[in-house]
């Protein structure tokens, strides 16, 4: 295969280039990325698809990566069930070395290839599951091992992966290849291919969460009440979308309830969806 990321830089001599030419010639390089995805657009819609059906009937999704990906991938996870009220567990994680060293980056574990199996074992992952594998090579032994496995299984299995025709491409049942180019620094792919990496689980995430109902016109209605700041823009929500014109019975209302979309299913006489 070939691994374009790990292919020279299209540029010469960084370390001569004063501060405006780095800068200039990073965003230069970082504008090739939204135009990658869009290329990948019908692939990464059906993978999307899949996740809103598995969820529906019960599944759960599970990243599994390591790396700059990896970690990207439990940054995006990490804040659903806040942000949109969905159930701890629905959306996962496995990662090289395991989350409890997300911080310390242990990049020796990417070759370990029994670890990312017995953990989503542990998870008592099933055909009700989809599981998806971020490497930005497209080789990560940690995660071609898991989704082997999964095949095993009948798991249904895709990637996010950034090089074209790679083995773990090879063991997706539905392949987001998206081709970032090389890098600014030679095979840094914390660049490029981690802002599209980035970008990608902002697009699963949200479009899994719209159309899943934690989302009303543009607003969080499933947001968690957990400090004064959110409160407040959650009571704003309420009185927008109720009619009511008091604060303080707005504030009453969705405090009693828990969530915006809970106080107007409570109370449809003042409910204006």
């Amino acid at each position: 295969m070939t691994k374009i990321t790990e292919q020279a830089s299209n540029y010469r001599h960084l370390e001569n280039m004063t501060v405006k030419e780095l800068t200039e010639n990073i965003n230069k390089e970082d504008k090739l990325v939204a135009l990658a995805i869009e290329k990948a657009l019908p692939r990464l819609n059906t993978l999307i698809e899949t996740i809103i059906a598995k969820i529906e009937a019960g599944g759960r999704l599970f990243y599994v990566g390591a790396g700059s990906g990896g970690r990207l991938s439990v940054l995006d996870s990490i804040e659903l069930p806040t942000t949109f009220g969905i159930p701890r567990g629905q959306f996962n994680v496995v990662l090289a070395g395991g989350l409890e060293h997300l911080i310390e980056a242990p990049e020796e574990k990417e070759d370990d290839i029994d670890a990312a199996w017995n953990e989503l074992q542990d998870h008592s992952v099933s055909a009700a599951d989809i599981v998806v594998g971020i490497s930005a090579s497209g080789t990560t032994p940690f995660v071609l091992s898991a989704l082997k496995e999964c095949r095993k299984a009948g798991i249904t299995t895709s990637c996010i992966v950034s090089n074209p025709d790679s083995p773990i491409a090879g063991q997706a049942d539905i392949p987001v290849e998206v081709i970032t180019g090389p890098e600014f620094i030679s095979g840094s792919t914390r660049m490029k291919c981690g802002s599209a990496q980035k970008m990608i689980f902002d697009m699963i995430s949200t479009t899994c969460m719209v159309r899943l109902g934690h989302v009303y016109d543009n607003q969080m209605v499933n947001v968690k009440l957990i400090n004064d700041k959110i409160t407040d823009r959650a009571v704003k929500m309420l009185m927008k979308n109720s009619g009511i014109k008091d604060y303080d019975l707005a504030k009453e209302l969705l405090l009693e309830s828990g969530s915006v979309k809970k106080a107007l299913d409570k109370y449809p006489h003042r409910n204006t969806l």
